[in-house]
């Protein structure tokens, strides 16, 4: 929603400013169509040629974040806290029973639980790996910290191609901007034997050009990519989470402990307070 105001605000703003000082939006109205195909055009054009298709699905599909915002919430945070806590204390009570939850996590209770976090493949496979690394007696915890570390930053780096690209893109319309421009001004030094006010209206169109590339660059595309990019950092502190609880374990802290060392190491506007995650682990112990 968020994403839809600041859009406004840039329309209202850029254009209401334009006619307030006395502008006129017909020659603006009439070029757009024309100006827009060519830049916009050759953007596309550009993005396809340095991406795969892969990339562009991603990218496609991550534009959505600018205006549904982050994926995880404060309650998904604790809801994350919970199931951690039930998987490790698990496999201090029995470790053997520990395999079928790791081993199937679809079907295992606990999981079944947290229905929005058993369907983040990455997730899942993150804990159940680092759990299945532990029941294999890989427990060196600098070790596991290390693979931890370096798988999540492939993560990263793979999550903010989307944003790469687009930043690519909104370096470039400036320059398409200028393309377009000069392809109006030859279309005007073609026509120089025509009286002053047609020539006014046809740079004027050309101009448009030149508006265009900066607007779009500026005022939609490189804040689409700041944006994506700011909501992938903010969601890689969940995959974080998930590290510091599992590699406090292998350190073999106490349960609670493990826990409050996630806690602490979540950002504060997720973070859940400690009487409030008091009372979900609570219910968590009475369901188990």
């Amino acid at each position: 929603m968020i994403g839809i105001v600041g859009i406004a605000i840039i329309f209202v703003m850029v254009f209401g400013g334009y006619l307030a000082a006395g502008g006129k939006m017909g020659i603006i109205l009439k070029s757009l169509p024309f100006e827009f195909t060519m830049i916009g055009g050759a953007a596309a054009g550009a993005f396809i040629i340095s991406n795969d298709m892969t990339a562009i699905k991603h990218t496609l599909k991550d534009l959505g974040k600018v205006f549904k915002g982050p994926k995880w919430q404060p309650d998904d945070y604790r809801d994350l806290l919970c199931l951690l806590f039930s998987l490790i204390r698990q496999a201090r009570l029995n470790a053997v029973a520990l395999e079928e939850h790791i081993e199937n996590p679809e079907d295992s209770l606990i999981f079944a639980r947290y229905p929005k976090i058993l369907a983040d493949k990455e997730a899942v496979a993150l804990i159940c790996d680092t759990l299945r690394s532990a029941s294999m007696n890989y427990d060196d915890p600098h070790q596991v910290e290390e693979v931890l570390e370096k798988r999540m930053d492939a993560n990263l780096h793979h999550a903010l191609h989307s944003s790469h690209a687009l930043q690519t893109v909104a370096d470039g319309l400036p320059a398409l901007g200028i393309v377009a421009a000069v392809l109006g001004v030859i279309k005007t030094m073609g026509s120089i034997d025509q009286p002053p006010e047609i020539l006014g209206k046809m740079i004027g169109g050309a101009l448009v050009g030149t508006f265009l590339g900066v607007f779009l660059a500026y005022g939609l595309v490189g804040p689409f990519s700041a944006k994506v990019k700011t909501v992938v950092e903010d969601d890689a502190h969940f995959y974080q989470l998930i590290r510091e609880v599992l590699v406090a374990n292998l350190y073999n802290h106490s349960v609670n402990i493990c826990i409050e060392v996630g806690r602490q190491n979540t950002p504060g506007h997720h973070r859940p307070s400690f009487s409030d995650l008091e009372v979900a682990l609570k219910e968590v112990k009475q369901v188990a």
